[in-house]
């Protein structure tokens, strides 16, 4: 079987080229341009690849033959008349697995191969004169029923002729009736006279058959003699269906993955029809099986449809973008989280704010859930969220929300800095939120705010009049001390911040957290941060939907209605979704479920690629991606010296185009926070003599973190240090391959201009780049359009032969030299 060039094979499986060009990359062939040549191994191999790349690892389950057939249809001239007979050709080829034939099996399957191709052929000539001659033969028959009709219809108009005669020699030798007439007729005109007179003279006599004999007329149209005429109906009483001519061509999208049932159904055929197919092709399927792109191409075409690939993401895009968010801005009441070390009075604070008592009703006075609250103060609208710790901070803001606009720094005076106040300053300065800082307890005698300014500004948190951006409000949880400055000071921030929203738009914002009720259900909290959220609209939350069938503020009264930067609870949706969700009310309910649905399907990709892009290994295999510039890096370590010494060489390894980002670093062992943060800033968490507990460990598993343990400094800096090397700019270097030199040019109406080479140095490629020199002096680069060896088109010359080479839009001369030369990429290292 002769070889396809790469364009050819990508026109036979109905795919760009370039997309079959990095498919024949990833299956390991040497092939990068589209006219080199593809053998049959060549081309199992890239089949094998496409197989296992879609899951079908297991060679045992693939099939070992695989048959296509092919069917056209064209027309022939029979003779020298304009009647044409449609010639169907029927091709069927059969491909069998190479390597699991023996040399013998291989040469006896080819000469079958050639054998049964010989007999196609004779078969495909014999059938062709077959027809040829049935269709001269209907096109005589037809010729000779024409000639009969025509005989028969001159006889049948020379007997109506004498019937005619007969019947008129009659009707003259009949004596006339009677005349009868009124008065008033005998003046009547002599042409109505005669009208008369021959409507009586066409009455048929007895004991002829109607329609003989007579003349009779019908809306203009004589019937006469023996024949009738067809009556036809009126135009607009014809029934307008026309049989089809043709096979009814449909433009086929075929997503990733596709069952069988939801194929036949975009192809207007029955699964039954696709089932059969697939079994003549080797591959049997069922209704329910989910067929790969590339499968589902192969079926699609050898039912003669035209398969293009859908773009799964007009199914969300198209939904949400039919969703309008414009209309008149308002400003909107700021959301705040309260962070700080335990015990420091982040809820104390609130509770004191909100005039209720949230911690006495909590085990141990310690938060145990989530919480989101709005209160009406003097100086305006402000909604809290209260968190147990940083997890869920951390935890939205890894899915990408960005719930909080502002967050208060609680510092006991007493206690001053304390581990999770670092951890609290550390992921409010990630998330890019500004801090405003609560110094708490300021009532007892122990408090001393300026040790608290001190340790802050040491940490790069420098109060203002100290000469920072940061406010420092002293405050008394328990008294109420400051409480109204700090309020002050949330809300300055707020209209630094210019916050922005449109009440009069469907609802949308973010899930603060979301739990199944045993009574209720599912039950989420939701924070609407533009438009307005009602009762009995369709939300899509995540990768849930339902319809809000009940709505509660945070005090547990019902709610028809919540506006940006309120709190609710509603209950409705089809599961839990996870902090940091988006939600969006849409119109339609069955849109929403599609794009739930799509949704469910991508979680497992876009997980996976977060994971991949944490993972320190795989850092090398993004070099060159400019974007990619800085490491971040969570550090904890077992002791403060050995925190410092590690920080202070991972921070000399930055280059102007590298870098090392310490995200957090502390001392201690490995905390869920940590984890959650690292997920959130895809970072690598490094452990330098201490390890995960229990929590952090499940939660490295689940999201695949990439989490190492060191005992050696050195150990650490040398991974940063490699991983660094996977992030530099590769350098690119040009080699020249071989050098060709024009001795003659010659124009062909085929190829048109083609240089007469001698190739004088290292070996001409066809896929590489080239330059053309004049004088030693680059003139042109390009590609050569062809490259041939007397009449056959190669793809390299080498040193010593003579050759004919096409430059691609460039006209050269004798004497030119043809300079070819790859260009290769080399890893650079610190």
């Amino acid at each position: 079987m002769a070889e396809l060039t790469v364009k050819e094979l990508a026109e036979v499986v109905g795919v760009p080229v370039e997309r079959l060009l990095q498919q024949m990359k990833d299956a390991g062939l040497n092939h990068s341009a589209q006219a080199d040549s593809v053998s049959e191994e060549e081309k199992q191999n890239l089949l094998l690849h496409l197989k296992r790349s879609h899951g079908e690892s297991n060679d045992e389950a693939q099939p070992r033959r695989i048959t296509l057939k092919r069917k056209t249809t064209s027309t022939l001239k029979v003779g020298g008349s304009k009647k044409t007979v449609n010639v169907e050709v029927r091709k069927k080829r059969t491909y069998v697995k190479r390597e699991d034939l023996s040399a013998a099996d291989r040469q006896a399957e080819e000469e079958a191969a050639r054998l049964e191709e010989e007999a196609r052929l004779k078969a495909e000539a014999e059938a062709a004169a077959k027809r040829k001659a049935e269709a001269e033969a209907a096109a005589k028959a037809e010729e000779e029923r024409k000639k009969a009709e025509q005989e028969a219809a001159k006889a049948a108009e020379e007997a109506r002729l004498k019937a005619e005669q007969e019947a008129k020699a009659k009707a003259k030798a009949a004596p006339a009736p009677k005349k009868e007439a009124a008065p008033a007729r005998k003046e009547a005109p002599k042409r109505k006279e005669t009208r008369k007179n021959d409507q009586r003279t066409a009455k048929p006599k007895s004991g002829v058959k109607r329609g003989q004999g007579f003349d009779a007329s019908f809306d203009g149209r004589r019937m006469k003699g023996p024949k009738r005429t067809k009556l036809k109906a009126p135009a607009q009483l014809q029934q307008g269906f026309a049989k089809p001519t043709a096979p009814v061509v449909h433009e086929v999208p075929i997503p990733e993955a596709i069952t069988v049932a939801e194929l036949a159904k975009l192809m207007s055929v029955k699964a039954a029809e696709i089932i059969k197919v697939m079994f003549k092709m080797g591959a049997p399927a069922t209704i329910n099986q989910v067929l790969d792109q590339d499968t589902a191409t192969l079926v699609v075409e050898e039912m003669g449809h035209k398969p293009t690939i859908a773009d799964e993401s007009s199914i969300e895009d198209r939904v949400l973008d039919d969703i309008s968010y414009e209309g008149e801005e308002e400003s909107r009441a700021p959301v705040v989280t309260v962070m700080g070390h335990v015990d420091h009075g982040k809820t104390s604070l609130l509770d004191y704010i909100r005039d209720t008592r949230v911690t006495a009703g909590e085990s141990g006075g310690i938060t145990q859930h989530i919480g989101a609250y709005h209160v009406e103060t003097d100086h305006g609208m402000i909604s809290f969220l209260d968190t147990p710790g940083h997890a869920a901070f951390t935890a939205m803001r890894a899915r990408g929300a960005k719930a909080t606009d502002i967050v208060i720094l609680v510092v006991a005076a007493d206690d001053g800095v304390m581990p999770q106040t670092e951890e609290a300053i550390q992921h409010s300065r990630a998330a890019g939120v500004p801090l405003v800082v609560a110094i708490n307890k300021i009532d007892k005698e122990a408090a001393d705010p300026d040790r608290v300014k001190t340790e802050l500004a040491a940490k790069e948190v420098v109060p203002e009049d100290w000469g920072g951006d940061v406010q420092f409000i002293p405050v008394s949880a328990k008294t109420g001390q400051g409480i109204d400055e700090l309020l002050d000071a949330v809300l300055l921030q707020s209209e630094m911040l210019e916050l922005k929203a449109v009440p009069n738009v469907p609802g949308k914002g973010v899930v603060v957290e979301s739990r199944l009720d045993k009574g209720r259900g599912t039950v989420a909290t939701l924070l609407v941060q533009n438009g307005t959220l009602r009762q009995g609209d369709i939300v899509l939350a995540g990768l849930n939907y339902g319809r809000v069938r009940a709505m509660l503020d945070e005090n547990g009264k019902p709610v028809k209605e919540a506006g940006p930067s309120i709190p609710v609870e509603i209950m409705g949706l089809d599961g839990t979704p996870d902090a940091g969700d988006e939600f969006t009310v849409v119109a339609d309910e069955k849109k929403a479920r599609e794009v739930a649905n799509f949704r469910q399907g991508k979680y497992k990709e876009i997980k996976l690629a977060r994971q991949q892009a944490a993972k320190l290994d795989n850092l090398f295999a993004n070099m060159g991606a400019n974007e990619v510039s800085i490491l971040n890096i969570v550090l904890k370590t077992d002791v403060r010296g050995s925190l410092e010494a590690l920080t202070s060489a991972l921070s000399d390894l930055a280059t102007d185009e590298v870098k090392v980002n310490v995200v957090s670093s502390g001392v201690g062992g490995i905390a869920e926070s940590d984890v959650n943060l690292a997920l959130a800033s895809n970072a690598v968490i490094f452990g330098f003599n201490v390890r995960a507990d229990a929590s952090a460990k499940a939660l490295v598993e689940k999201e695949e973190v990439d989490m190492r343990y060191y005992s050696v400094i050195y150990d650490i800096i040398d991974d940063v240090k490699q991983a660094l090397s996977g992030m530099l700019a590769p350098e690119l270097r040009e080699d020249i391959v071989g050098i060709a030199e024009v001795r003659e040019v010659f124009r062909s109406p085929k190829f048109g201009q083609v240089a007469g080479c001698m190739v004088t140095e290292g070996i001409v490629y066809r896929s590489k780049k080239i330059r053309v020199l004049r004088d030693n002096v680059v003139i042109h680069e390009g590609e050569l359009d062809s490259l041939r060896r007397f009449k056959d088109n190669v793809q390299e010359v080498r040193n010593g032969m003579e050759c004919g080479i096409g430059v691609k839009n460039y006209d050269v001369k004798v004497g030119d030299q043809i300079e070819v030369f790859e260009v290769t990429e080399v890893a650079r290292q610190l």
